[in-house]
């Protein structure tokens, strides 16, 4: 058990090396040096790189590498995209190629924006008048506010963005007295996210500083708490649709499975996913895959866009599964519909050296043409796994990728992972007989030793 330790003071002084030395001597007390040696490795060679990185949090000791990757072959509203994807798990980019391939043939993927708004609020408490009068007052001074915001969103409105909408809402069933000025915004190619903070922080000033000084207001009557002024990472007007369509005998065979039954059980699965949580938090983890190696690679906030996915997977009040499938008319129909703010310009966007290369990858997309692109991957793989799971089953193709992980694993020398890679293309993949096989074949290559 580690001894109790006195809390550290000034850590985030320390120069790099010193943080290193800290950590290596007081929690990797067996092999400090080497501990310290193996931190320091993954320094990026370009020193000015590496000043890049340091600066983009707090208290960085090193870097950590994930791989990136792409996906071709992905035809979205009629262009073709080679998508970077940045993501360490075994098949994630080799189903999203296969789902892109497989609809490249059929006339691709439909994406459609269907808006771009995003939200911030300032939440207070005003217990001290009547709401009628509140609403009152909101209308008296939101001319005086949103012309006293104009210095913050000139240069937005002059991109075709800013303020689309100033609301005030009441809300007693949160607590009494709570209200929220809703502020809906269009911040077109950006995130935004710091555009609308300072909006919101300047409309909380204001806000205060008016009921402080309305005419109509006795001295009661002027006590606001302003309790917040943030943006919302629910954007469930930040939308975009994804579809794919073919007739049902375009669609071709499955292992034994025609395309009929094929289609049929593709079906089932899914509505599966719109009902049952468990289905559906699996089924949109696999749709994640692909959007957030997409939106990691652009240097977009995979975070906020989970976050809000999966509220708005729960927006009726169960959790349910983002994409829907069905048959009409003979033809199969596959979709998914998504909320997705995301930028092209500001942030990570320009200053990760990768993050810009990942743009130009993609042809310096427009926000909403990055929204329709990101889509697409989702929707691709989750074809890909759902067409997985409904016929050979998800762990033949999945453990195939995992292989190199367990060679790995077991430091498997270059002619070891030939020989895995021939002998596992027809034999079942697992820990144990990768374990096995190596164990066998290094027995064989042991000399004899006679007396």
């Amino acid at each position: 058990m580690r001894t109790k330790e006195k809390m550290i003071a000034g850590f985030s002084k320390f120069s790099k090396p010193e943080k290193i030395a800290w950590l290596a001597k007081h929690f990797f007390t067996d092999n400090p040096m080497d501990v310290a040696r193996e931190f320091a490795s993954f320094w990026h060679t370009n020193v000015e790189a590496q000043r890049l990185f340091d600066g983009m949090s707090e208290n960085t000791i090193s870097n950590f590498y994930m791989p990136y990757g792409v996906a071709p072959n992905f035809l979205v509203n009629h262009k073709l995209y080679c998508v970077p994807m940045v993501i360490e798990e075994s098949s994630v980019v080799a189903a999203a190629s296969s789902g892109a391939k497989f609809w490249y043939t059929r006339g691709g993927f439909d994406s459609q924006v269907v808006s771009t708004i995003k939200v911030g609020h300032v939440h207070f408490i005003w217990n001290g008048i009547d709401p009628v009068k509140m609403y009152s007052f909101f209308n008296d001074i939101k001319p005086y506010m949103l012309q006293a915001i104009k210095p913050l969103t000139e240069n937005m409105e002059k991109r075709g963005g800013g303020v689309h909408r100033l609301s005030l809402l009441h809300l007693p069933e949160i607590e009494n007295g709570y209200y929220q000025l809703k502020l809906e915004v269009e911040t077109c190619d950006a995130m935004g996210a710091n555009f609308i903070n300072s909006i919101l922080e300047e409309l909380s000033k204001i806000l205060t500083d008016k009921a402080n000084t309305y005419y109509d207001f006795n001295y009661t009557e002027r006590d606001i708490q302003i309790i917040m002024a943030i943006l919302s990472n629910y954007t469930p007007e930040c939308l975009v649709r994804c579809h794919v369509q073919c007739k049902i005998n375009e669609l071709g065979n499955f292992e034994d499975m025609d395309a009929n039954e094929f289609a049929e059980k593709f079906v089932r699965a899914v509505n599966i996913a719109k009902k049952d949580v468990y289905r559906a938090t699996t089924h949109n983890k696999g749709i994640y895959n692909g959007i957030d190696a997409v939106v990691i690679a652009t240097g977009n906030d995979f975070r906020a866009i989970e976050a809000c996915g999966h509220a708005y997977a729960s927006r009726d009040g169960q959790y349910r599964s983002l994409s829907d499938a069905w048959i009409a008319d003979g033809a199969f129909h596959f979709e998914l519909e998504v909320p997705l703010a995301v930028g092209t310009v500001g942030g990570l966007t320009k200053i990760h050296p990768l993050a810009h290369r990942s743009l130009q990858l993609l042809g310096n997309p427009s926000a909403q043409e990055l929204m329709s692109v990101i889509a697409a991957v989702g929707l691709a793989q989750n074809f890909a796994a759902v067409r997985s799971l409904v016929t050979t089953g998800i762990q033949k193709g999945h453990m195939k990728m995992h292989l190199h992980n367990i060679l790995s694993h077991f430091a498997a020398a270059p002619h070891e992972i030939d020989a895995a890679l021939t002998y596992f293309q027809e034999q079942t993949i697992s820990f144990s007989s990768v374990r096995n096989f190596l164990d066998a074949l290094r027995n064989q290559s042991k000399p004899i030793i006679t007396m």
